[in-house]
């Protein structure tokens, strides 16, 4: 097998390989193989036709496609390995030259990683976020934990009112006409939720048990049910039961119960400490993207296409992936949604370019300041991946090979990098109406 390199513009590259006739050989005998049951030939069992007489009636080229097909991975592959280029998308193939007993030549056109010219990327300026925690962050915290220690107690001498959870049969009608999902049996309603169409909740209010109301709406103008779209509803209703949610006191009686803590003061002061550091977590992120952002307004590369395309097609299959996690393929929400695949990947491609473009800078800092992923720093990774799935180190260590030791070496590269430039960025203090405006933008 050889291999001739072609440096195209854009980031592309063509590769000639030629097959020896040897090889390709193989590949026309396991092509007989796989097709003779299937070529009948007079005087012949079927199967048992020689490869001579069945080349003889129908010519060499009746073996051609799957010759092709079986040579061309393997040779392709050991091309990728041989030359000196970093590939970053799958080839795109044409065949040049096929004939029974001679060399089979293909061309392979692929992208390679491009040049990437950093401008400056140390010293960035960036929005100073403020790390402070207000009291009244405290309290909706402590209001939250509330909420999720509330017990709720059966009511019998009073009326619905706002906050309580109603248990209500109810069936819509539109027309005087009942519609497809309008009807349920002992539903469970939080009155002023909004989870229902707007003024469902409110003529519920002030109505007692067992008793039964017609409730009266307009379905919204962007309803999800293209058949109920602004139209006037009337709800049939009947109250079954009502709950309301009876919040504790803060006390240290409630602390001892739900924490590790004993007083409310030293519960306080642990959720004081645990927003400060989700603050300053946040905080340090949003200036490595601000830090991010700036450099990359610095740096100069041109991404080719299919490199690009790759990383689309990516996403696309991460989020079907994370779409199926929740019990929904990706044609259903397409269906949903009213995208096309065309019209999904068109919207991911924007995001796609940012996150290669990120990545190429972050590997070409790491490579200018010779920043190195040691033992240690793979030990550490270890560690963590075992710590997050509950597993031995050793275990963790177990699924990975070269190639995947590699990989984490250069994420470690790459995080390197994306600290450096959180450590140098230079904080600056933003006026109250520049970042409102900032925030605009982003929206």
């Amino acid at each position: 097998m050889s291999v001739q390199v072609e440096k195209l513009e854009n980031s592309m590259a063509k590769l000639t390989i030629e097959v020896s006739a040897e090889d390709f050989e193989k590949a026309m005998e396991h092509s007989y193989k796989k097709n003779r049951n299937q070529i009948q030939i007079a005087g012949f069992r079927k199967g048992k036709a020689p490869r001579k007489m069945i080349e003889k009636i129908y010519g060499p080229e009746v073996f051609y496609d799957d010759a092709v097909n079986f040579a061309i991975p393997d040779a392709y592959e050991k091309a990728f390995d041989e030359v000196e280029l970093e590939i970053v998308s799958k080839p795109e193939i044409e065949v040049v030259e096929v004939e029974s007993g001679k060399p089979l030549v293909f061309a392979a056109t692929v992208a390679i990683r491009p040049e990437v010219e950093l401008g400056d990327y140390k010293g960035m300026e960036v929005p100073k976020a403020s790390v402070e925690v207000t009291d009244e962050e405290v309290k909706e915290e402590m209001d939250r934990v509330l909420e999720q220690n509330a017990r709720m107690e059966k009511v019998e001498d009073r009326p619905v009112k706002e906050g309580d959870t109603a248990n209500i049969d109810y069936e819509g009608f539109v027309d005087d006409e009942a519609f497809e999902g309008g009807k349920d049996e002992g539903y469970d309603l939080v009155i002023g939720s909004g989870s229902f169409i707007p003024g469902f909740e409110d003529q519920l209010i002030g109505k007692n048990i067992g008793e039964e109301v017609d409730v009266q709406v307009t379905f919204p103008e962007e309803y999800h049910a293209e058949n109920l779209k602004g139209k006037d509803a009337v709800f049939k209703v009947k109250i079954n039961g009502i709950r309301e949610k009876i919040l504790r006191d803060w006390d240290d009686e409630f602390v001892d119960e739900i924490s590790e803590f004993s007083t409310v003061d030293e519960y306080k002061d642990s959720v004081i400490k645990t927003l400060t550091s989700r603050k300053e977590n946040q905080a340090r992120a949003g200036k490595e993207n601000a830090a991010i952002e700036k450099a990359l307004e610095n740096m100069k590369v041109d991404l080719p296409a299919p490199m690009i395309q790759e990383q689309v097609e990516r996403m696309v299959n991460d989020f079907a992936s994370r779409l199926q996690s929740q019990g929904l393929n990706i044609q259903q929400y397409m269906q949903m949604t009213g995208a096309s695949a065309d019209s999904l990947m068109d919207e991911m491609r924007p995001e796609a370019e940012q996150r290669i473009k990120v990545r190429l800078m972050l590997e070409e800092i790491a490579k200018v300041e010779n920043m190195e992923a040691t033992d240690e720093d793979v030990e550490n990774e270890m560690k963590t991946l075992a710590d997050q799935y509950q597993m031995e180190v050793d275990k963790v260590k177990g699924f990975f090979g070269e190639e995947e030791t590699k990989q984490m070496k250069l994420d470690i590269l790459v995080k390197k990098a994306a600290d450096l430039l959180v450590d140098t960025a230079v904080e600056v203090e933003v006026k109250e109406e520049e970042a409102d405006q900032e925030s605009k933008e982003e929206q």
